[in-house]
């Protein structure tokens, strides 16, 4: 279950408005060439182009060209999973009085003497306030935990692709648009059962020493276009944790896929890019989009 906080760096984008995983832009020296998959959904008169993205990215990955920017290029719209917010500060106060715990128990409280003193000790070492996050429910402090430690691996959410993409979009005059609102992708969180919450911040803690060594594994998997690699990993979280699959993965994608289906009656093309975990294994849009009668067709390069 370790894994389940890694996969989430490539579903959650609303992650990285917890935490401050945001930094200033560094120059951009790329020497590691990309070729991210890419999927297509058509009928007569539209054209769907669906694409994983990474959340945050080091600076030494060319991934924009090729035939995804040419499909980009192509594109009328651009629609990502949720579109952040001019006023982060503002968004951040909305979060947390999302987060406070309404039945006044402190956090630290929810979990078992071993647990609380591997949390304590994990939100110290990344430099989170325990004390601050005991007024909140444990999914802020897992979602915290999720991204803090980014920084210090070499992983910039300002180079990350929804960044690149949606600044390519803007300076085209392309309509960007959201297929969520962030309210909605941390209304997954904040709703999650007590049970789940405190399973959610156990397995990041846990999964903090291995954090490296598997999101780097995602990160090659999505760098070679290989999404059944993708999913062969994301398998062990997503088997063990059923609920919170459901609820953050396959329950989406569902919801996607007829937005999906309904934006192909209307004419032009679209380039729609949400977290690589969506578009790999069991459950994914595509294969939501398949139960629906929809086609997707791989593009390479």
């Amino acid at each position: 279950m370790k894994i389940f906080p890694t996969l989430l760096r490539l579903i959650g984008p609303a992650l990285l408005l917890v935490g401050g995983a945001a930094q200033a832009r560094a120059p951009i020296s790329k020497s590691v060439v990309a070729t991210p998959a890419l999927w297509q959904v058509k009928d007569a008169d539209t054209t769907i182009w669906l694409f994983g993205t990474v959340h945050v990215m080091k600076p030494d990955v060319d991934w924009f060209g090729g035939t995804v920017k040419k499909a980009f290029d192509g594109s009328d719209q651009l629609v990502l999973e949720i579109i952040e917010p001019d006023d982060p500060q503002a968004l951040s106060a909305t979060m947390a009085q999302m987060a406070i715990a309404k039945d006044g128990v402190k956090l630290s409280d929810r979990l078992t003497p071993e647990a609380r003193t591997a949390y304590q000790a994990a939100m110290e070492a990344n430099g989170l306030p325990w004390q601050t996050f005991d007024m909140f429910n444990p999914w802020m402090s897992g979602m915290a935990l999720s991204v803090a430690p980014l920084e210090k691996l070499g992983y910039k959410s300002d180079i990350g692709a929804e960044k690149i993409l949606r600044a390519a979009a803007q300076g085209a005059g392309k309509k960007v648009d959201a297929l969520e609102t962030v309210e909605q992708q941390v209304g997954f969180f904040a709703g999650l059962p007590m049970e789940q919450q405190v399973q959610f911040l156990n397995a990041t803690v846990d999964g903090l020493p291995e954090m490296e060594t598997e999101f780097a594994s995602l990160l090659r998997y999505w760098q070679a276009g290989q999404p059944d690699k993708l999913a062969k990993s994301m398998n062990e979280s997503l088997e063990a944790t059923p609920e919170l699959a459901q609820v953050l993965l396959s329950g989406r994608n569902a919801n996607w896929a007829k937005w999906i289906k309904a934006r192909l009656d209307q004419p032009g093309t679209v380039f729609v890019a949400v977290g690589a975990g969506h578009l790999a294994g069991k459950g994914s849009v595509q294969d939501q989009l398949k139960a629906l009668g929809i086609a997707t067709r791989r593009v390479k390069e």
